[in-house]
């Protein structure tokens, strides 16, 4: 990382703390409901979920993720086919359009944290960046939850 990209995120990750949801520059993304489950150490990859919805009148697409928790952070997809065999794989862009919201929730879209450089310990919680097509993105803090949660209630 360069040295402005270091302060602009960790001033995009105090507005995000200190504001409740986070905007995207295009001020047209909100990010509400952001959590992810403890881990079991760094060996097995990690997952959170939220739901990002576009508050404006131009469609939006999400083009990547990036943390420092995790070496290869990716939004994946979960699906159960007619024989009910699931599989994973990377969803790539997603377009959410206006009025619309995305939703990343267990067994379905998510953001997958593969290669975690520390485990996602109950109670901490990690920054988290949504990069948009336009160049706009979005920082979050992202609670984690216990390791049996099923939402951002607990």
């Amino acid at each position: 990382m360069n040295k402005l990209t270091i302060p602009l995120l960790a001033t995009l990750t105090a507005l995000a703390l200190t504001s409740g949801v986070a905007l995207a520059g295009s001020e047209d993304v909100v990010v509400e409901d952001a959590w992810a489950r403890a881990s079991i150490g760094v060996n097995r990859p990690g997952a959170a979920y939220m739901t990002i919805r576009n508050t404006g009148d131009e469609a939006v697409t999400l083009t990547g993720i990036s943390t420092q928790l995790a070496m290869m952070p990716e939004i994946h997809e979960s699906k159960t086919n007619a024989e009910g065999v699931s599989s994973m794989a990377p969803a790539g862009e997603i377009t959410i359009a206006p009025g619309e919201a995305a939703e990343l929730a267990p067994g379905g879209l998510h953001a997958m944290l593969m290669q975690l450089q520390e485990p996602m310990t109950e109670g901490d919680s990690f920054p988290l960046t949504l990069s948009f097509s336009d160049g706009g993105y979005v920082a979050v803090e992202v609670p984690i939850l216990g390791i049996a949660a099923r939402g951002p209630d607990g």
